[in-house]
């Protein structure tokens, strides 16, 4: 028999891994929520052109790394799984009048993105994003409030220390006379160049800034800034979006190399990473202003601004914490029922049922087999409590044993569900007994 295995930079996320996903979305709509977002959600595939016009022709995601997905009609269309949110939000915004809603339209989805790239460690084929945009609001103070969003998220998930580099990399008035210095810059050494960069050098030369080729980081380290060619405008702008995060006190560094890589980004460029983690893996997500995009995908002129905050990264770097808490499973039962007869399933099954009316998680132990493999198998639930059915029972009451206490004491089964509640503030509260 053939052994089939998930598709090569893809990964089955098992429960554990599923729990700890699902935290970070539930913190990720809170945040969302609190901040005044709505929820969207686009279609996991689109026309590809939406990724071509939006994205840009010359980057990664769309010479190298697009999921195209093949037809099997004449129809002619050519479609594509999103390798990023942003694209998709704005097609959405224009195809359904969103210009005409009171502005900014502020957005929000988490969900799966594809991309076609060589699968490496923090890096997948199918990767979940947080996603935060606001369209139609030209700044410099939302800037600063999404970057402040991010910085929460992260905070709340657990990741304390992690920095933001921030950049501006101009717009239409100030980027022409920089890109003729960086080609200037770059062509007397093309022979250097890989052969992709060199191809990129008259095609979309600030890809070289983010290319990822260790030969080229010497070049790019001492490239020309677009910092010192920001018009007037644009550095305004830049300073008072500095200025507002100083108000919120939120700490950056300058990256005159930042200039993420996707076509549609203008002015503000930020990313957040962890201090100390080398390589790749360091970025954890990011953004930046994209004042042209709507216009780009046949709307009017619009301004907008947001960010992707990649989960999968999040997880990696929350499990590389040595000693760090783990977080408490999601599913784990509260209580899980047991009984000292092995064949009185029906009973233990009644008291369970009867708890979850109740609203609360529990688990009958359905097994015939001996009550001490029952609690083990409690125990290894990472149950708070166990409720032991006994010949108490004929007066009405069980054993209820609080597994992290080690305590136990005789609960009149009217009153359990009660007590659990009880018993379980108590836990998340680090309080005593139930």
């Amino acid at each position: 028999m053939p052994t089939y295995r998930a598709p090569r930079g893809t990964r089955d996320l098992l429960p554990d891994e599923r729990a700890a996903f699902r935290r970070l979305e539930t913190i990720a709509s809170m945040l969302a929520r609190r901040y005044g977002y709505r929820e969207i959600e686009t279609p996991m595939f689109e026309d590809a052109a939406v990724f071509e016009r939006g994205v840009g022709a010359v980057t990664d995601v769309v010479e190298k790394e697009l999921f195209r997905i093949a037809r099997r009609t004449e129809e002619g269309d050519s479609w594509a799984l999103r390798p990023e949110p942003t694209a998709g939000i704005v097609r959405a915004y224009i195809e359904h009048g969103m210009q005409t809603w009171p502005q900014p339209v502020k957005l929000t989805m988490t969900g799966p993105m594809f991309r076609h790239d060589r699968p490496q460690a923090g890096r997948f084929r199918q990767f979940w994003q947080f996603d935060i945009e606001a369209i139609g609001d030209p700044g410099p103070a939302i800037d600063a409030e999404i970057i402040e969003l991010g910085r929460a998220f992260y905070r709340l998930a657990g990741l304390d220390d992690v920095e933001v580099l921030l950049n501006s990399i101009g717009d239409a008035a100030c980027r022409p006379a920089y890109i003729k210095t960086l080609i200037a810059y770059f062509e007397p050494h093309a022979a250097e160049l890989p052969a992709l960069e060199r191809e990129r050098l008259h095609k979309n030369p600030m890809r070289l800034l983010d290319s990822k080729d260790p030969a080229m980081a010497e070049l790019n380290a001492a490239a020309p800034r677009i910092s010192d060619l920001l018009c007037e405008p644009c550095r305004i702008h830049f300073a008072a979006v500095r200025e507002h995060l100083e108000a919120l006190g939120i700490t950056y560094r300058i990256e005159p190399g930042l200039v993420r890589g996707l076509d549609y980004y203008t002015r503000t460029a930020f990313e957040f990473f962890v201090p100390g983690r080398e390589g790749g893996q360091q970025a954890l997500g990011g953004g930046g202003r994209y004042d042209g995009l709507v216009e780009l995908l046949g709307g009017h002129p619009t301004p907008g601004i947001g960010f992707g905050l990649g989960l999968d990264r999040i997880v990696i770097a929350l499990e590389a914490r040595a000693g760090e808490a783990r977080q408490e499973l999601e599913g784990a039962p509260v209580a899980v029922v047991v009984g000292a007869d092995p064949a009185a399933t029906a009973v233990r099954l009644k008291v369970a049922t009867d708890l979850r009316a109740a609203g609360i998680a529990a688990r009958a132990d359905l097994g015939r087999r001996k009550l001490g493999k029952q609690l083990e198998s409690a125990a290894r639930d990472r149950a708070h409590f166990v409720v032991i059915i006994g010949d108490e029972l004929a007066d009405g009451n069980v054993q209820l044993k609080d597994l992290d206490a080690g305590s136990q004491q005789l609960v009149a089964l009217a009153d359990l569900a009660r007590k659990l509640v009880s018993g379980e503030r108590s836990h998340r509260h680090g309080g005593g007994d139930a």
